[in-house]
C-alpha cells in the first residue's frame, strides 16, 4: 500500500461517519431501549434534522446495513428502526470518539 493512501477501511468508515446525521443516528439509537425507536420519537428528539432527511438517513443507514425497518401488522401501522449487530458494533466504536470530544471539545475557546 501507497503510505499516501488513506486506509481503505477508514475510507469505508469515513463513507458512513462523514456524512451529516449518520454518526448521530447511530448514537441516538444506541442509547435508546434495545436500540430503536419509532420515527416519530427520532423526529421529536432530533428536532434539527428535517423529516425529508431523517428518512433519507434512515434509508442510507439500511443499505449501510447498520439499521433495520420493522414495521407492525397492526392498526395503526408503527415503524421501528434498530440497530442490526454491524450497527450496535460501530456504535461501541464511537465512545472513544466521544471521549476524546468531551476531553477537547473546548480547547482554544478558552
Amino acid at each position: 500500500m501507497n503510505p499516501l493512501q488513506v486506509c481503505p477501511h477508514l475510507q469505508y468508515a469515513f463513507q458512513i461517519l462523514g456524512k451529516k446525521w449518520n454518526g448521530m443516528l447511530v448514537h441516538y439509537l444506541s442509547i435508546q431501549p434495545n436500540y430503536s425507536a419509532h420515527f416519530s420519537q427520532m423526529k421529536r428528539d432530533l428536532s434539527e434534522i428535517t423529516a425529508r432527511a431523517l428518512s433519507m438517513k434512515l434509508q442510507e443507514l439500511i443499505e449501510f446495513g447498520l439499521l433495520e425497518k420493522h414495521v407492525s401488522s397492526g392498526t395503526p401501522i408503527v415503524i421501528t428502526y434498530c440497530l442490526t449487530e454491524k450497527g450496535i458494533e460501530l456504535s461501541h466504536s464511537l465512545a472513544p470518539i466521544q471521549q476524546w470530544a468531551a476531553k477537547y471539545n473546548n480547547e482554544g475557546m478558552e
